[in-house]
């Protein structure tokens, strides 16, 4: 049998945000109990501002390891960063019991009723969905949400994925005509009502859930204001490499440090690259010495029983989606490699 090469067009259409976020439970699950199958994401820039991430692990029930590799321009523009270019992300799969070379896979795994969005707002919105699945109350059916993009979309899909009760979301971002577009778009596609707001201070009253999908460098709200059974998801991870490459003075931060003082429960995905690349949103107030690392949990605690999720419904609980992992990308990657294997996509070469 030879590797098969999937394109980019190969993997649209796949897998759906339910099979996502199982996978990547799974990942995460796997490498709580058997840590050496995962490894912090690494990351190197150029003077120029190009940054390359790799993300090494596997997930060995799903029969797969390796690596995923992704470069892009970096580009800090006040307040906000963004890219002036993102190359397609690279996965490169491998047998977890033999080695052999399964595939590789050149281009963006989406999901399947969305369709092409954001880079890597799926597989970031299906580890955001594994938060959901344990913190977000039973009953929760509001939300409110800060951007208007393709990761903004995803998270949200998670969202109702997991707590198919959410009927009403505000949602904020700078440009009005962005999100009223995500209003009128989306509101019919997961028949939801959504109200866009022209400012953001209303976004986090009376709703369950908080879930910031921005491009921000600066806190979005006053973490104060949570009140008792709410939830907080944030997505940016950050890095050191940034300050110390001289792209930004300090780490980048969507969330404050009140909001990890005030929450009962917080978990990142690995508090290893939380220390490693000094992300600001939880090692500052770590750092200051407001919240002890030992407070933070991760992932895979929920599904190994080494952490019970929410237990009551007036805890305020926070999920720092800090960043992809090798589990996540390789449980994404095995996923849609074995269905495009079932669907005959792909062209197989011979290596010998």
């Amino acid at each position: 049998m030879g590797v098969l090469i999937l394109k980019p067009r190969e993997l649209q259409g796949l897998v759906s945000m339910r099979e996502a976020i199982d996978a990547v439970e799974q990942g995460y699950r796997e490498s709580t109990e058997y840590p050496v199958i995962n490894g912090p994401r690494r990351r190197v820039h150029s003077p120029a501002g190009v940054r390359v991430s790799n993300f090494p692990g596997g997930v060995h029930q799903l029969g797969v390891m390796g690596a995923q590799v992704r470069a892009e321009l970096v580009v800090q523009d006040g307040d906000n960063q963004h890219y002036d270019h993102r190359e397609l992300p690279v996965h490169v799969l491998h047998d977890s019991t033999t080695g052999r070379l399964l595939a590789v896979m050149f281009g963006e795994i989406d999901e399947k009723s969305i369709g092409p969005s954001s880079l890597m707002a799926f597989r970031t919105a299906a580890t955001s969905g594994v938060g959901f699945r344990h913190l977000v109350r039973k009953d929760a059916s509001t939300a409110g949400l800060f951007g208007s993009g393709g990761q903004a979309a995803n998270q949200l899909l998670a969202l109702i994925t997991e707590r198919p009760n959410i009927k009403h979301v505000k949602v904020f971002s700078r440009s009005d005509e962005n999100r009223i577009n995500f209003a009128n778009t989306y509101s019919k596609k997961f028949d939801v009502e959504i109200e866009p707001l022209k400012t953001p201070e209303p976004l986090l009253d009376s709703v369950d859930v908080v879930i910031c999908a921005t491009n921000t460098n600066i806190e979005l709200f006053d973490g104060t204001r949570l009140v008792p059974g709410q939830h907080v998801t944030g997505i940016i991870g950050s890095n050191k490499q940034l300050v110390q490459g001289g792209f930004l003075k300090k780490a980048r931060r969507e969330i404050d440090d009140a909001t990890a003082v005030k929450a009962d429960v917080i978990v990142t995905n690995l508090k290893e690259s939380m220390v490693s690349e000094e992300q600001g949103d939880l090692f500052g107030p770590i750092e200051r010495g407001l919240i002890g690392i030992d407070e933070v949990f991760e992932l895979g605690d929920f599904s190994t029983g080494k952490h019970p999720g929410r237990t009551s419904t007036d805890q305020i609980t926070y999920h720092k989606n800090n960043n992809g992992t090798g589990c996540s990308e390789m449980a994404m990657a095995m996923t849609a490699y074995r269905r495009a294997v079932e669907e005959g996509r792909g062209t197989e070469i011979d290596l010998a």
